[in-house]
């Protein structure tokens, strides 16, 4: 069903946004990890902070995932209803 509304109704790709975020993990713990070997800790800080953002949200798709089908929904789950509003 199109409505034109899809950005307004919109739902997250929280399989793909999961995968992404572990890849993030990857990354900003390889990066934190190299940097303060190689004896740059203004970098190694930075990658810490990233990897921080990163975990949040990993915490947050986890989660959500969980909650079920209204965060995650299936082809069985219809459609949200477009808003009614005054425009």
């Amino acid at each position: 069903m199109r409505t034109g509304s899809e950005p307004v109704t919109a739902r997250s790709a929280l399989r793909a946004r999961l995968w992404l975020s572990v890849w993030g993990e990857v990354w900003t713990i390889a990066g934190t990890v190299a940097f303060m070997l190689s004896g740059h800790p203004g970098w190694a800080l930075l990658c810490g902070v990233l990897w921080l953002i990163v975990t949040i949200d990993l915490v947050v798709v986890v989660r959500r995932l969980r909650q079920g089908p209204h965060y995650q929904p299936g082809r069985d789950v219809p459609p949200y209803e477009p808003p009614r509003g005054p425009w």
